[in-house]
């Protein structure tokens, strides 16, 4: 770390040629907002705002908003709150994935177009993080990340409640006749209760903690919830520390190390967190130059055990997660498997912070120590094989133990939609032992949906069946549960085996052995494979430009043109 001057409003001039001009009409424009020339020398953080209507879960951002332009103010600099894209999960169509890249690179593209010392990038719905540390990655200011936090939990007739596990858990009993019209729409005003992100273990809540592992977050920022004093306070300490940081410059990439990438694989396998943030680490490693692949996570997640119990992996929800201490007492049960030596945002090393951090309490039963932990190594795995040749992601911890192991002839769906018509009907040739596939639902098809978690047909789900094995180059939620491999690479869109896939066809599944396999001969699979057409581009603007330049989900989903130099060993 070393002090410099900040440049204050001074720097990231309009290009007219003549410098002393620019300098002039913006101080006139300044003094017309009610600044005056003792003012704009001082260090300047800008603020990411991502407030919108379309994007409930940051309905209390404004107030966070102005936690830490008192935390700037106090510590003598001066806020510039700037707004961007917010991606509002459920407000998005086909969905929120396919704007995680333009969200990166616009915040990318503003932080280094406007005068700013240091940014706070303020985010919190599922791919808002994401794309803030993908732009973080390739900032060349000091950048802090903040969140909104998660939602606290609601109750209906006795039960606890939260989104958006129980969103799904209540949908399924609803499907299966368990649930009447009118519970379910009494239930449905009992999942979302206050503002904040999923109350579980979901996309949102696994992309903080990743980024508190990171070191991009200050300590204890992930899991206070949205509506608490804690959540205020931690705003302004960031305002505080974002001018520190603006004075004495520490870079996102000198914290994005090959270290921290190790803490947060760590972390994410003890929390038993979301898919889907095995392709943002992954692309975000990428920005960061740093040789993460697949291989990584599987081999992290094979020996960390799951030391966390929240749904839908456990019991419990992130308020509780928040109570027993959150990511830093998370981070003390790891112990002796992180990187001590790493600095982050903070500006101490994470040795220093656990030093003062007491370990797992026994009056609590959310965070587990490492040698008590509350499951086994291996809540996510890779599996790769025939269907899936550059690997798959199937989170075992919320699957069906049985179902890790199963052979099943395939019954193949061409799109989220053509599932969502065929599933409920009640004459579809369907049993318990199909392995239900998904295609064309893929970075190139589809953007990415989260629609690999598909819905158990509406006949076997009223028998009592609860899982099945599914196939997909799709996502699916973090909340979400079953026995579901996703992000099938290559994808079938591009010609992966999944396209090449029949109704009938043998598929098998062994997770312990990481095989996910077509069981049809070569012969076959290429006749198949002389007749594929791909299926056309969009036809213009963003949708036709990520077609064009997306990379697979093993790679990170991030746009070509958008990578650094490719690390050792990985190609696009």
């Amino acid at each position: 770390m070393k002090t410099q001057t900040p440049q204050g409003l001074s720097g990231t001039l309009t290009s007219y040629a003549d410098e002393g001009l620019a300098r002039y009409i913006r101080g006139a424009f300044l003094s017309a907002a009610g600044f005056d020339a003792a003012e704009i020398h001082r260090p300047i953080v800008g603020i990411a705002d991502l407030t919108s209507d379309f994007n409930p879960c940051h309905r209390a951002a404004p107030a966070l908003v102005q936690q830490v332009k008192r935390g700037v103010l106090e510590a003598g600099g001066l806020p510039f709150v700037f707004p961007t894209a917010s991606l509002g999960e459920l407000f998005l169509s086909p969905t929120s994935m396919l704007y995680r890249n333009l969200l990166a690179l616009e915040t990318e593209e503003m932080v280094r177009a406007q005068p700013m010392d240091a940014v706070v990038l303020l985010g919190g719905c599922d791919k808002t993080v994401p794309a803030h540390l993908m732009a973080a990655a390739v900032s060349d200011v000091p950048v802090l990340l903040e969140v909104v936090g998660p939602m606290r939990t609601g109750s209906w007739r006795g039960e606890r409640t939260g989104a958006c596990t129980d969103c799904r858990r209540s949908w399924a009993r609803y499907r299966a006749g368990e649930l009447t019209e009118a519970e379910i729409g009494e239930l449905q005003g009992e999942l979302v209760v206050t503002a904040g992100t999923c109350a579980v273990m979901g996309s949102a809540s696994t992309m903080a903690c990743l980024a508190e592992a990171l070191g991009m977050m200050l300590p204890g920022g992930a899991s206070a919830p949205a509506d608490s004093g804690p959540r205020l306070k931690h705003a302004t300490a960031t305002g505080r520390r974002a001018v520190e940081l603006a004075r004495a410059p520490v870079l996102p990439r000198d914290i994005l190390t090959a270290s921290a990438f190790d803490n947060a694989l760590q972390v994410l396998a003890a929390l038993g967190g979301s898919t889907n943030a095995v392709v943002h680490i992954l692309a975000v490693a990428r920005r960061a130059g740093v040789a993460l692949t697949l291989d990584d996570v599987d081999r992290v997640a094979a020996t960390t055990p799951l030391l966390v119990d929240l749904k839908p992996s456990g019991r419990h929800y992130m308020e509780d997660f928040d109570h027993a201490g959150g990511v830093p007492v998370l981070l003390k049960s790891l112990g002796s498997r992180l990187g001590t030596g790493h600095v982050g945002v903070s500006g101490w090393p994470l040795g220093k912070l656990l030093e003062a951090t007491e370990p797992p309490q026994p009056w609590q039963d959310v965070i587990h120590p490492a040698n008590h932990p509350c499951g086994p190594a291996g809540a996510l795995a890779v599996v790769r094989g025939s269907l899936a040749p550059d690997g798959a992601v199937i989170k075992v911890s919320a699957a069906t133990p049985a179902l890790l192991r199963h052979t099943g002839p395939a019954l193949v769906f061409e799109s989220p939609e053509e599932a969502a018509r065929r599933l409920d009907d009640p004459d579809l040739p369907v049993t318990p032992d199909h392995v239900l596939v998904l295609r064309n639902s893929g970075p190139v098809g589809a953007g990415m949906p989260e629609a690999g978690s598909l819905p158990i047909p509406r006949r076997l789900a009223a028998q009592g069946l609860t899982d099945m094995v599914r196939v997909s180059d799709a996502r699916m939620s973090g909340t979400a549960y079953g026995t579901v491999v996703l992000h099938c690479c290559p994808e079938s869109a591009v010609g992966g085996p999944l396209a090449l896939v029949r109704d009938g066809d043998q598929i098998s599944l062994d997770v312990a052995a990481r095989r996910l396999d077509l069981l049809v001969d070569g012969p076959e699979l290429e006749r198949r494979r002389a007749t594929f057409q791909p299926p056309p581009l969009p036809g213009r603007g963003w949708r036709r430009l990520h077609a064009q330049t997306v990379l697979q989900a093993n790679l990170g989903a991030d746009l070509s043109f958008l990578l650094v130099p490719t690390p050792p060993g990985l190609s696009p």
